[in-house]
């Protein structure tokens, strides 16, 4: 029987038994799908090396140093992955969930349900995904390779509320059905908190031995769709005194900014409402991208034309430029701009260092590649060099709310429209998220979580 790893062997894989992570990088390749596969959940790469790109400040046109932490190399190709096993783990760990009889439901916009379709099969549990008909394709054939069954509901990336309808439909018609709301359990902020975060204040220092930065991290940027990356920043904030944590939303879906709702496509963000792992009394900043514009950079770097332009009118290395070509999917390409946009608005320059991290890459997006060469043409060499001075070179500093104590109060207001309305939480619940306590206790639980699994693995034949 494989358990997986512990916290602190997803966050330092070397610490794994040498057996164990020998045969885990054997499988990386040679058998994707087997269970040992486990153990590769993690953010550095079989030397130990941390899988991350410092954009060139040619693409950028910052001087603040902009590092991307990518997830296309964990099991599934997105560190949802890490998300989706941290729950399944905790809740087996505390008698929740039992793999041999419960059927698992991941709810999901995409990356979420893939990562929880594949740790469900590689734990030996039957697994349900809900996601709205209209994401990728390449998410549903993904979802389907890995054995899982697909419910589809309506609408796009912001239809969460129709996911979890479905959700306490199959609870109710099945009392061994155990719904993995990635939005809710805190297995997702834990992991993102502990793991994520701990590797980005890792990352800071080995910069600064490379001549980047100052071994500091001055912020971090990150999307909300479930709110588990975001989790990071609380993690740096306690590492580095001024530490900045800026939140980033689709213009077209700006719920925390102004209350807003709508449809949108920068597909895993910008869910409508606000999730209950979601540390908003921490979050310093928050910023709006257009999707269009996020599309858009994406297809700069992916399309053969920008990535020509980037070599031959901006100087970047074609090795460097053929690794950009492939890193990023839509919510990435936000990441970035929100990054940007921070150096911007915050005055972060020569020596500053901001986070940010690519979910996914850009092998779940060829399809809406094609569909935005089919409406908008493929581009020419005058036209990339359109897509990445309007896209990269052109962050404005609009759409930008600060995080003072009105906005915070606000930010955590919206919780109770979805979480006591809808959900079942309680106001004392909600209510006691605001002390700052209450995060630090779910911070703690790491290493219980990790001396719960070691005692299990104990209990094992040997």
């Amino acid at each position: 029987m494989i358990t997986g790893p512990t916290f602190e062997e997803m966050l330092h894989p070397h610490t794994i038994a040498p057996e164990i992570r020998a045969r885990a990088q054997a499988a990386r390749q040679n058998a994707p799908l087997d269970p040992i596969n486990l153990f590769n959940i993690t953010w550095r790469d079989p030397e130990n090396r941390v899988y991350h790109i410092v954009l060139p400040k040619a693409l950028t046109g910052v001087e603040a140093d902009i590092v991307v932490l990518y997830g296309r190399e964990f099991p599934s190709g997105s560190h949802k992955v890490g998300a989706a096993y941290s729950v399944l783990l905790e809740k087996t760990l505390f008698g929740e969930v039992d793999p041999s009889r419960h059927t698992l439901v991941w709810p999901s916009t995409g990356n979420y349900g893939i990562g929880g379709a594949w740790v469900g099969g590689r734990m030996g549990c039957q697994s349900i995904v809900v996601l709205p008909e209209g994401m990728s394709r390449e998410r549903f054939a993904l979802i389907e390779s890995y054995g899982a069954r697909i419910i589809r509901t309506v609408g796009s990336e912001s239809n969460v509320k129709e996911i979890y309808d479905m959700t306490h439909q199959l609870r109710a018609a099945d009392p061994n059905v155990r719904v993995l709301n990635q939005f809710e359990v805190m297995g997702n902020y834990r992991f993102h908190y502990h793991v994520t975060g701990n590797t980005l204040v890792e990352l800071a220092a080995e910069l600064q031995a490379q001549g980047v930065g100052s071994g500091r991290i001055d912020a971090f940027c990150s999307a909300m769709g479930s709110a588990g990356t975001i989790a990071a920043g609380d993690r740096l904030k306690q590492v580095f005194p001024g530490h900045l944590i800026v939140g980033l939303e689709p213009i077209q879906c700006s719920t925390l900014y102004n209350n807003g709702y709508g449809v949108h496509d920068i597909q895993g963000i910008g869910d409508k409402h606000v999730t209950w792992i979601h540390n908003v009394n921490n979050m310093d900043a928050l910023m709006c991208l257009d999707d269009l514009t996020c599309k858009r950079g994406l297809l700069a770097l992916s399309d053969p034309a920008g990535q020509a332009a980037l070599v031959k009118r901006y100087g970047i290395p074609e090795d460097v430029v053929s690794k950009l070509s492939r890193l990023f999917g839509i919510s990435g390409i936000c990441n970035i701009l929100g990054a940007i946009k921070t150096a911007k608005y915050f005055g972060f320059g020569r020596g500053s260092l901001i986070a940010t991290v690519a979910t996914d890459s850009l092998d779940r997006y060829h399809s809406v590649m094609d569909e935005m060469r089919a409406r908008y043409g493929t581009p020419d060499e005058a036209a990339a060099v359109g897509l990445i001075e309007g896209t990269f070179h052109a962050v404005a500093t609009d759409w930008i709310q600060l995080g003072t104590r009105e906005s915070r109060a606000r930010w955590h207001n919206l919780k109770y429209y979805t979480w006591v309305e809808q959900q079942g939480k309680s106001v004392e619940e909600l209510d006691a998220q605001r002390d700052p306590e209450w995060w630090l206790r779910h911070q703690a639980l790491v290493s219980e979580i990790d001396a719960k699994l070691l005692a299990a693995r104990a209990e094992l034949p040997a």
